[in-house]
């Protein structure tokens, strides 16, 4: 046992604490255990009992970098695909790859969420890195109205991350389900860009 722990306290010593700390809330939630401590989560990380309070101060600031991890996956996979056409083509599939992102883990992922919903004793900046994406899918804003390009590119990306949390939030709640998460977020982002293109946009007014 004494050699199994030094074995694997040799291959964790490059590994960066916060990652180790992150990961570990990560597989707490997988096992549904949303109302562990830090006490839990230092365990599981292997680390100290104050680790997880020097690298994040509280679980709140935990669960922020959940979901930045959620948003940089949402980057990331928006990226690999490739964006092709106008600014309105290139925001609705970043809207499919932030659902598809997710429903991989909705339990996870509710929980991370039902956690950002509550008060927390620092801000994070999960919103600014939300507004980031799609501000990169917005681009130039290509096949936008001219004149309303500047608008567009200086309001949309901070309302585009307000729709897609607002509807996260409903899904959070167990109101929306699964299968109606994608298209009631591209509905939200079309909406918005109604007043900022020419092309006609499906809307389903129902959803």
């Amino acid at each position: 046992m004494g050699r199994y722990k030094t074995e694997a306290s040799a291959r964790s010593r490059g590994e960066p604490l916060r990652q180790r700390v992150i990961d570990a809330a990560e597989r707490l939630l997988r096992q549904d255990k949303t109302d562990f401590s830090m006490r839990d989560l230092a365990a599981e990380a292997g680390v100290s009992f104050a680790t997880p309070f020097n690298q994040f101060g509280s679980k709140h600031a935990i669960m922020q970098a959940l979901s930045r991890r959620r948003i940089d996956l949402m980057e990331t996979r928006y990226v690999a695909a490739r964006p092709s056409g106008d600014a309105l083509d290139r925001v609705l599939l970043a809207v499919n790859t932030a659902a598809l992102v997710m429903l991989e883990q909705p339990g996870i992922n509710r929980a991370v969420m039902g956690w950002l919903g509550a008060a927390g004793a620092v801000s994070g900046d999960v919103r600014s890195r939300s507004m980031a994406l799609w501000a990169l899918a917005l681009g130039e804003g290509d096949g936008l109205i001219p004149a309303r390009r500047e608008q567009a590119l200086r309001c949309l990306p901070e309302q585009l991350a307000f729709g897609f949390r607002g509807v996260l939030s409903f899904w959070t709640a167990g109101e929306l389900p699964d299968e109606a998460l994608a298209d009631s977020a591209r509905d939200i982002a079309s909406t918005l860009l109604l007043g900022f293109t020419k092309r006609q946009l499906s809307v389903d007014p129902g959803t």
